[in-house]
């Protein structure tokens, strides 16, 4: 009996001494840890009720695919419209949209599938805020979109509207004919030879979206995306696989709170391969060529983001946006007699910028920095990063000679040329003859 007792004193003993002091301790704490805890819970319920809310917000203002759907529908079934895509889109159904991707509420873009395809649905919307701050009718859509050309236009008028229209916005390139041409062949959609009203309010329509336009003056150039369809003046794409240079996409409402090195540093570590970045690269570096002195004219560049350039799975580059590229012929025309008083003023677009003549407060029609210097810019954060070491230093020093191009050089076009084929020449001796290239 005694020996059964003792070893379940010490037992109790042994509790006591290492036990009762922890237990007080943290006791003595409890309250504290509580009020600490209790703070980040809340804190945290904060923050992911705000996030929750600015996503909500942020998704029923930009994204409004079924206005833009029902617009385009009741236009088709009134005859006004018609278009490749509109019987998938209003009848079969089996054109849908899927996931939003605009970030602008008058240019809807979203995922979506298309014969078991996907695809880029992409449709503009006037601002659904009237000036006195009333939200119009999606069906406000109508005024003024549809409206030419009227009913009575000849087809041989219908072909010079076209060609005039084409000369504004591209200039005077001999195979403007040609481009009529592919035009009208693209307009006529049952393919009987003609242009039926609904067909050509169509294309018009379609051809004062500048996306639309470079799709048709670039559709033979292996980096643009593919136009599968159109009805009125929504129309689809070929779906990029990536459509950024970059993965990760903070929102703007959570930017502020997230360190621009966290992104940058997440973002290097979610990038391909460097040798799949330097195919990327070299596609990119095609595009520019394909652009520069091109069967329509030169187009610039007016906004290098990584958002507007992407690549698909076999890491050919895609641009994923065209919006932001602008014909010569229109930048010279929207500078050309522009009031100013800084370079600032002789901006076109994001960063197509010439130089302000002071004297006579005008500004210049040439833009200062070409195409190919703003790529570099763009390259150096994306390529240099895990380059390997026997082609760093060359690399850094064409990129730094790259970016300081001028568009005012005299010899600018070569230098432009032999720049851009070094660039290339050295990323293609790099990763030819292995599984990247």
């Amino acid at each position: 009996m005694q020996s059964l007792i003792m070893p379940r004193a010490f037992r109790r003993l042994v509790h006591l001494v290492l036990f009762c002091p922890l237990t007080k301790g943290v006791q003595s704490r409890l309250p504290a840890i509580k009020v600490k805890y209790l703070l980040l819970a809340w804190l945290s319920i904060l923050v992911t009720s705000w996030v929750l809310y600015m996503q909500y917000a942020s998704y029923s203002e930009l994204c409004r695919g079924n206005v833009c759907q029902m617009v385009i529908c009741d236009h088709y079934k009134r005859g006004i419209i018609s278009g490749s895509s509109c019987k998938a889109l209003c009848d079969q159904k089996s054109l849908i949209m899927q996931r939003c991707m605009s970030t602008s509420s008058t240019h809807q873009v979203y995922s979506g599938l298309w014969k078991e395809r996907s695809v880029i649905i992409k449709c503009g919307l006037e601002d659904p805020v009237s000036a006195d701050g009333i939200p119009e009718s999606g069906l406000r859509h109508e005024l003024g979109l549809f409206d030419k050309p009227t009913r009575g236009t000849s087809m041989d008028e219908f072909k010079d509207m076209l060609h005039s229209f084409l000369k504004t916005n591209l200039g005077e390139p001999s195979s403007l004919n040609t481009l009529v041409e592919r035009v009208i062949t693209l307009a006529d959609i049952n393919q009987d030879g003609k242009v039926s009203l609904a067909e050509a309010k169509s294309i018009w329509a379609l051809l004062q979206i500048n996306e639309f336009l470079l799709m048709v003056v670039l559709q033979e150039k292996e980096h643009t995306p593919k136009l599968l369809g159109f009805c009125g003046d929504l129309y689809v794409t070929e779906r990029v696989g990536h459509s950024s240079l970059y993965r990760l996409d903070v929102p703007h409402y959570l930017q502020a709170l997230v360190p621009e090195t966290l992104i940058s540093g997440l973002n290097h570590w979610l990038a391909p391969a460097w040798p799949r970045r330097a195919r990327i690269t070299i596609g990119l570096l095609e595009f520019v060529e394909e652009v520069f002195h091109g069967s329509y004219g030169s187009f610039l560049i007016c906004d290098a983001s990584p958002h507007h350039v992407g690549y698909n799975v076999k890491y050919d580059c895609k641009m994923a946006n065209l919006r932001s590229v602008a014909s010569e012929a229109v930048v010279r025309g929207y500078l050309k007699g522009r009031h100013c008083e800084t370079n600032a003023d002789c901006t076109y677009g994001h960063d197509c910028t010439a130089i302000c003549d002071r004297l006579v407060k005008q500004c210049n029609t040439e833009v200062v920095q070409p195409n190919l210097a703003k790529v570099c810019v763009l390259l150096q954060d994306f390529l240099l990063f895990g380059a390997p070491s026997d082609v760093r230093g060359d690399l850094e020093k064409q990129l730094r000679t790259c970016v300081t191009l001028s568009g005012l050089a005299s010899q600018m076009e070569v230098h432009h040329s032999l720049v851009l084929n070094n660039l290339k020449t050295l990323l293609w001796k790099k990763i030819s003859n292995t599984q990247y290239s």
